[in-house]
């Protein structure tokens, strides 16, 4: 089932989001949280760490999940998820650094680095809420587009030219642009009791289009979504006037 939660602009989805997270932690101190990077959450993280400082949020017992990381990235370079992740949010809020995984960019064993993080997620019973933006393209995490199939498993993905490109404002130095990232498969997200779904801008109206009016089919990954019990859609108006027409 997929509620969907139409909001002004980038701002109000960032706050509804925020507020949605803040909810679960308050309720239940040792949640598992699944994030996600990029642009797309960066204003409710900024929302969740002033809640932190000036409302008391306690993260002191979360545990969280990150979606994916670039090959090739150590987790000090700037553009890696794991920089990401501290630098916005992990450094201004109380918790346990022990507690977030993010897959390791560095490993020398992908495969073996892969099953360790699907291993993970199973032994924590999944999340109890997923994070999730969306690419232009429809890919969520970086399950990118497929012909045939969805991925199930944590694995090595081959990032699509779009994707490369879009990515590519974030690199000053167009040679480390990674091409490959290790991605949570459609299995971990789909275990996650609840989904929140965040959109924002024009450019994704073809995304919430396949999310809401489209099949489902690996051609559109975000459409796997319309299978899962509990989505909340958070999407500004922008993004929405595809379905309007």
């Amino acid at each position: 089932m997929i509620e969907v939660i139409r909001v002004k602009d980038y701002e109000a989805m960032s706050l509804y989001a925020a507020r949605l997270v803040a909810a679960q932690v308050r309720l239940v101190p040792d949640s598992i949280l699944g994030l996600a990077t990029g642009s797309t959450p960066l204003g409710m993280y900024r929302e969740l760490v002033r809640q932190h400082r000036e409302e008391g949020l306690d993260f002191s017992q979360v545990t969280t999940i990150n979606l994916d990381e670039y090959c090739g990235l150590p987790g000090t370079h700037e553009q890696s998820y794991r920089y990401y992740m501290d630098s916005n949010f992990f450094s201004k809020i109380n918790i346990d650094p022990e507690l977030t995984f993010i897959p390791d960019g560095m490993t020398s064993d992908i495969d073996a680095c892969c099953e360790m993080y699907d291993a993970l997620i199973d032994f924590l019973g999944g999340t109890d809420m997923q994070i999730l933006g969306v690419g232009e393209n429809g890919h969520i995490a970086f399950n990118e587009p497929h012909d045939y199939y969805f991925t199930g498993q944590t694995h090595k993905a081959e990032l699509t030219a779009n994707t490369i490109e879009v990515n590519s404002r974030f690199f000053s130095d167009p040679a480390e642009i990674p091409h490959f990232a290790i991605s949570m498969g459609m299995r971990g997200i789909m275990s996650a009791k609840c989904i929140l779904m965040l959109v924002s801008g024009a450019q994704k109206a073809d995304a919430v289009y396949g999310l809401l009016r489209g099949e489902v089919t690996p051609r559109c990954p975000i459409s796997i979504l319309q299978l899962h019990q509990n989505v909340k859609l958070i999407v500004t108006d922008d993004a929405f006037v595809k379905i309007e027409d």
